[in-house]
């Protein structure tokens, strides 16, 4: 699947952070005004702003956007110019609609704050930043549509001594992957949920997460609504801290990650793993490299079939370190109808 992209280290250290807790109303701190509580003069103003820099974005102007950036963040402005120029073939030709607006006043809390909350409208978008420094900020929420790959892009401002908005945080997400956006994906995985197919629920909850959370630092309630349907159907046997072993014919496989690409157009279920010695030796013979993924690929399908359902295919990495020793994507079907696993198992390793 297509990647968030997010700005540089000097921005995620600015205001990275991820909501959560209830959604409860404070009675102190930072004070939030959504876009109908602001006057038409502020309203104007950060639309007007939100849109300049964006059209930088459409355009690959990254000077024009450094030089309208904060100095902490543009000071370090590599990896926002890097994600401009990934994006901008994208937006280019797009038509763009500014969603929200949130005008973010924290100019009377104390300096070196760990954490400043804003609560906002109703019903409640919490954000939560790190480290923020005393100051007036604000957040545009923005879609770029009527493109093939239709994009959300999401500013962070700081007002300047000068009442100039800067920018101080920038955010891309895609609203689509293979063709499908997050409210598809997590009707989906309801459906899936409801029969127990928990594999493609998860997965699928987690690309509607992907797609329909702006950004990280905020929540809402339909979005921890999300989160709880996803907590509920975690399967057991993931990878993750530690990998998931899966043996089958006498082979012993380490899965190290298990996630979903649609690098190739269609939605496919990726599954990374790293090969034994001896596994690897045999991945320099073609033949023997690909009997070996499609190994792999059988054994999932043998132990999730639900699979099948909700993946055009399975696409096996064999990798040590950052080198690939061997890849191959097949289709469900073509999986399905290879020989299966004998004896098979997987367990999480201790």
């Amino acid at each position: 699947m297509m990647r968030r992209v997010d700005s540089n280290r000097a921005l995620r250290e600015l205001v990275l952070a991820c909501a959560s807790g209830l959604l409860i109303q404070a009675a102190f701190g930072a004070s939030c005004k959504t876009e109908s509580q602001m006057n038409a003069v502020d309203r104007d103003a950060l639309s007007i702003a939100a849109r300049s820099l964006i059209r930088a974005v459409q355009s690959g102007d990254v000077q024009n956007l450094q030089t309208n950036t904060i100095a902490q963040v543009a000071a370090d402005f590599g990896g926002i110019a890097a994600s401009v120029q990934t994006l901008k073939p994208l937006v280019q030709q797009s038509t763009i609609i500014i969603n929200n607006l949130y005008f973010l006043d924290a100019s009377t809390e104390p300096a070196g704050n760990a954490r400043t909350e804003f609560f906002c409208g109703t019903p409640v978008v919490v954000m939560n930043f790190n480290g923020l420094p005393p100051g007036t900020y604000a957040l545009a929420l923005a879609h770029a549509t009527g493109v093939p790959q239709p994009q959300q892009i999401s500013l962070v401002l700081s007002k300047s001594a000068e009442n100039r908005w800067m920018l101080a945080g920038f955010f891309a997400r895609p609203m689509l992957d293979a063709g499908h956006n997050g409210i598809w994906y997590w009707t989906s995985a309801r459906a899936f949920a409801q029969k127990k197919m928990n594999w493609d629920a998860w997965f699928y909850y987690h690309l509607a997460a992907n797609l329909l959370e702006p950004v990280d630092f905020l929540t809402s309630v339909n979005l921890q609504k999300l989160q709880h349907e996803t907590d509920q159907v975690r399967p057991d046997n993931l990878p993750g801290a530690k990998p998931l072993i899966i043996s089958a014919n006498g082979s012993t496989y380490q899965v190290t990650g298990i996630d979903t690409s649609s690098a190739l157009g269609s939605l496919d279920l990726e599954v990374n793993y790293i090969p034994s010695p001896a596994q690897a030796d045999q991945l320099r013979d073609p033949p023997s490299a690909r009997k070996q993924v499609m190994d792999v690929m059988t054994s999932i399908l043998a132990l999730h079939p639900e699979v099948h359902d909700a993946f055009h295919g399975i696409w096996v990495h064999a990798s040590q370190g950052d080198a690939s020793l061997f890849s191959l994507e097949l289709p469900m079907d073509q999986i399905a109808a290879l020989p299966a696993p004998g004896s098979i198992s997987s367990s999480i390793a201790r």
